[in-house]
């Protein structure tokens, strides 16, 4: 079954169960299309594997048995499983790679590093239950690397369309995190748009603790009052015209903050950063604003922010405003939807939320079914169905 509506894409992270107790039970289920399971890891022959195996497919969570026989998949992969029977909307992929693991890909610069990815994230697709798989790799340092990503995608490409054959169920899916900035002229944009189904574009981090201004991290257009480095629309004119159809382009948003201090409103320059967030700078959107902050929206560059009364403290985030300006520049400009970095961060009041928000203002959102066979999996109630 086609694309039939917009996309609401959404990380998970397998982390998150930790610090943040965000759980697969918190997902927006109905608010959307995919989750992006984020990070499996790649070793040094091209293997591609999952983090964390408690968090993936041990835990135990409310419901599970603990006096099972055989070899049965928990975990937040069990989870996952579960709600794509409720939702038969909601598609799973699995994402490698991220910045953390991104060196590794130095093993598919090989067809023998290539063929090993390739078969070992069918072999976790088909263990877990997912409906395709999502290639975050930042990024290409030159021509080698950016052809190796291609190949990549093709071999990817031509996996999943044989178990989408074989099968005769629902969509495989194939994407990749594209960036939003220089690093994106590294990549052979029209050979891998060929076999990509969507281009996650993270139109996030234009500023932060490495840049000299105050400045919005996630804004649509310019501004020369804000003195913004970059903005989302000129990376998505990119896209566009290396070939790729808008209507593959997912427009990336944060749910975590880009913050400075001792500063003199938006726009200038600054020294330091807020202390409190998880890590310099970054706040999650859940915990904002921050004490004592007024919230403004920029309706020239389509951006969120916050200053302190002094104004000696920026914060810039995605709130309401922007993404209801957003929903209309993804519809205006034909784009397929939003994508969130990550899901943790997020409000957990409906009525502060923001990514069940954008679902609605997106409007009619992609129907098309999941996958739910997977026979050859290694766990028993994947193979059967029970799950």
């Amino acid at each position: 079954m086609a694309q039939t509506g917009k996309v609401n894409v959404a990380y998970f992270t397998n982390w998150s169960i930790y610090g943040q107790k965000y759980h697969p039970s918190k997902v927006p289920c109905s608010s959307l299309t995919h989750i992006l399971y984020a990070f499996a890891d790649i070793k040094d022959d091209g293997t591609v594997f999952l983090t964390d195996a408690w968090s993936d497919v041990d835990i135990h969570y409310d419901g599970d048995s603990w006096e099972d026989q055989g070899k049965k998949l928990y975990g937040n992969f069990k989870q996952f499983a579960l709600m794509k029977r409720r939702h038969r909307h909601l598609k799973l992929l699995l994402s490698i790679g991220g910045w953390t693991y991104s060196s590794h890909f130095k093993a598919v610069l090989t067809p023998s590093g290539r063929q090993r990815f390739v078969e070992s994230a069918m072999k976790i697709l088909e263990d877990v239950g997912l409906d395709g798989l999502d290639v975050d790799w930042e990024y290409p340092q030159n021509a080698g690397e950016a052809q190796a990503y291609v190949d990549l995608l093709a071999a990817l490409r031509q996996a999943l369309d044989q178990r989408e054959q074989a099968m005769g169920e629902a969509k495989h899916w194939l994407s990749i995190a594209a960036p939003a900035g220089e690093a994106r002229n590294k990549l052979k944009v029209r050979e891998m748009d060929r076999y990509l189904d969507l281009w996650n574009l993270m139109a996030y981090d234009f500023t932060g603790t490495w840049s000299d201004t105050a400045s919005h991290h996630a804004n649509i257009f310019a501004s020369p009052q804000a003195r913004t480095p970059m903005c989302a629309d000129e990376a998505v004119s990119f896209f566009v015209n290396q070939g790729v159809n808008p209507a593959k382009i997912v427009l990336g948003m944060p749910l975590y903050s880009r913050a400075f201090a001792n500063c003199h409103g938006l726009g200038s320059n600054y020294q330091g950063v807020p202390e409190g967030g998880s890590e310099p700078g970054l706040f999650f959107y859940k915990n904002l604003p921050l004490p004592g902050h007024q919230e403004y929206f920029d309706d020239k560059a389509l951006a969120w922010y916050s200053v302190d009364p002094s104004g000696s403290q920026v914060v810039s985030y995605e709130g309401p405003t922007s993404v209801d300006a957003k929903a209309d520049y993804i519809h205006r400009r034909g784009l397929a939807g939003a994508m969130w970095w990550e899901l943790g961060g997020d409000a957990e009041d409906p009525q502060r939320a923001l990514v069940p928000r954008a679902g609605f203002r997106l409007g009619d959102l992609d129907q098309s079914s999941n996958n739910l066979h997977f026979p050859g999996s290694q766990y028993e109630n994947v193979r059967s169905g029970q799950i």
